[in-house]
């Protein structure tokens, strides 16, 4: 289980399959602290297995129906990806419950300011759209966000500077696609 609260960019610095399986290792710094093969990472919101760690990089292996629904299928070297190691037992939340389970691929239709504010419009499939509520938690590529409203199978979600810089928002916009996971309060009250 996670926050949402990205502790840093890796980078993508190997990417390649064996049968079934992709093998993705990232480069990483703060994130590598304290981590151990076998534990769970948060990469840009898919929670990943750490397969391989070294000094300066983790390796996770990734299968087909993984990459089938999240962005990972899409990972070339030198990605930035979002980093996130696993929450502890008496740690802080400082976002939401983040579970690592994408429920959906979301796309980037625009990006801009609204009132000064910058905004990121995403489209989902109709079918999610519910578990979308205003004031709601989202979290997009393992960033945890709140939901300023929907329309149709568009959300909108702001987002605070210290966010657009420190995480993969600041090299995204339209058309790209973003992991997507519904707060599971929400899903559990539908």
């Amino acid at each position: 289980m996670f926050s949402g609260i990205v502790e840093e960019l890796g980078r993508v610095s190997k990417v390649s399959r064996r049968g079934n399986i992709t093998l993705i290792e990232i480069t990483a710094g703060k994130t590598l602290s304290g981590v151990k093969i076998g534990d769970s990472i948060s990469v840009n919101g898919v929670c990943l297995t750490a397969i391989a760690v070294n000094k300066d990089t983790f390796a996770f292996e990734a299968i087909n129906e993984t990459l089938k629904i999240t962005n990972l299928r899409d990972l070339k070297i030198a990605d930035k990806v979002n980093l996130e190691r696993s929450l502890k037992v008496g740690d802080r939340i400082s976002g939401h419950f983040v579970l690592g389970h994408v429920d959906c691929l979301g796309l980037i239709r625009k990006k801009g300011y609204i009132n000064g504010n910058l905004a990121f419009d995403i489209a989902i499939a109709p079918e999610f759209i519910k578990y979308c509520l205003p004031k709601g938690s989202i979290a997009l590529d393992g960033i945890s966000l709140t939901i300023a409203g929907r329309k149709s199978n568009v959300f909108s979600v702001y987002i605070i500077p210290h966010t657009f810089v420190n995480t993969t928002l600041s090299f995204k916009g339209p058309s790209d696609k973003v992991n997507v996971e519904f707060d599971l309060l929400v899903k559990k009250g539908s």
